[in-house]
């Protein structure tokens, strides 16, 4: 799983069958020290989360491994929100002082 933070939307309304009534975002990596890593990926998202939250994203295979997503054609799933990231007793994120 990797850190990301959502970044916009992506509308399709033509796809693969097995992808009607996915919402799709566009999402941007989050170094170890809770910088954005330079570029975009696109992922399907299973939680509902919205603009500017921190998430966690499966990749490749993995992010078929959810009911009826083996016959998906995925490569990033989002899978989570972050509410908070400490590394080393250290917080870099508090979902809670976005929201402020």
């Amino acid at each position: 799983m990797q850190i990301a933070r959502v970044c916009g939307t992506v509308v399709s309304t033509q796809k693969e069958y097995s992808l009607t009534g996915v919402k799709f975002l566009v999402v941007q990596y989050i170094d170890d020290e809770g910088h954005p890593v330079p570029g975009y990926e696109v992922a399907a998202d299973s939680v509902g989360a919205g603009i500017d939250e921190w998430v966690l994203v499966s990749r490749g295979s993995a992010a078929r491994q959810t009911p009826g997503g083996d016959s998906r054609p995925l490569d990033a799933l989002v899978i989570g929100i972050i509410d908070t990231v400490s590394v080393n007793n250290l917080r870099f994120y508090d979902k809670r002082d976005r929201d402020r």
